[in-house]
């Protein structure tokens, strides 16, 4: 059997009693947050950093992903919903179920998450913090898009090439042999995870400001630009679009990154 003849056919949700239910998306999410939070805790032990202030990063990360996330998913992909229905738009946003999150949303909540969290804490450098926090969101981007997997959402297009997957689950599109592109991105989440705790773990309070951060964008946003070309589009105005809207979103996203990149090292300390 190749992987080509591969039959995804796991249910999205893991136990359901009455209307409660846990779902592989929502345990992979929090568990994200989860390790996370233990990652961040070690980076503030080993730097000597005040541990009283983790809890209130924590929250605000968590708001600024799921508001970000959620807002990024209405502007870029349901804008024309907050015109037709205000009152609407503003409650679907913001109150569960969360049917969509926007991974470029989550990444702008999250620096500007960051900039409020530093007016009331401004012993911390603003790429201070972003630089550890980039770490955990790799990780946390692999855990979200191998929870797309199992929900059989974000699909590719059909292929016949060697990494094909059938799946059974999602009706949307037709059932044929497609690209696992939840899994690319995870994979590449998992990989710059690896190098940025390796960089972290080498250099330490000596990491050039900056510099994890914009390897992070670059690395997230520039393949996920390409990996857009292997994936079916998620609303229907894309379809009269040369570039979707996760692409024309990577792009400014690969920007800045590159700007942060050039400035840690132009104002890098000797890591000697």
């Amino acid at each position: 059997m190749t992987l080509a003849q591969i039959v995804w056919d796991i249910s999205p949700t893991i136990v359901k009693i009455g209307n409660f239910e846990i779902r592989w998306y929502g345990l992979l999410f929090a568990l994200g947050f989860v390790i996370g939070y233990q990652i961040i805790a070690w980076a503030f032990k080993i730097e000597k950093k005040d541990s009283k202030d983790l809890d209130a990063l924590l929250l605000t990360m968590i708001l600024s992903i799921v508001l970000g996330a959620r807002i990024g998913h209405y502007v870029f992909y349901e804008g024309n919903h907050f015109f037709e229905h205000p009152g609407a738009f503003i409650y679907d946003m913001l109150m569960p179920p969360y049917a969509g999150l926007a991974s470029h949303g989550a990444a702008f909540g999250v620096l500007i998450g960051l900039f409020l969290f530093r007016r009331k804490h401004p012993e911390y450098s603003y790429l201070w913090l972003t630089d550890r926090l980039v770490i955990v969101s790799a990780l946390g981007g692999a855990f979200i898009r191998f929870g797309n997997f199992m929900n059989s959402e974000i699909i590719g297009k059909p292929t016949d090439g060697p990494f094909g997957v059938i799946f059974k689950q999602n009706f949307e599109f037709t059932q044929v042999p497609r690209h696992p592109s939840q899994l690319y991105e995870s994979v590449s989440c998992l990989v710059i995870f690896a190098i940025l705790i390796f960089l972290y773990n080498k250099w330490r309070e000596k990491t050039p400001q900056g510099s994890l951060t914009g390897i992070f964008f670059i690395w997230v946003f520039g393949l996920r630009f390409f990996y857009e070309f292997t994936k079916e589009n998620q609303v229907a105005f894309e379809e009269s679009m040369k570039l979707n809207m996760g692409q024309i979103l990577s792009i400014p996203a690969v920007l800045i990154g590159l700007y942060f990149l050039v400035r840690s090292f132009r104002n890098r300390p000797d890591l000697s």
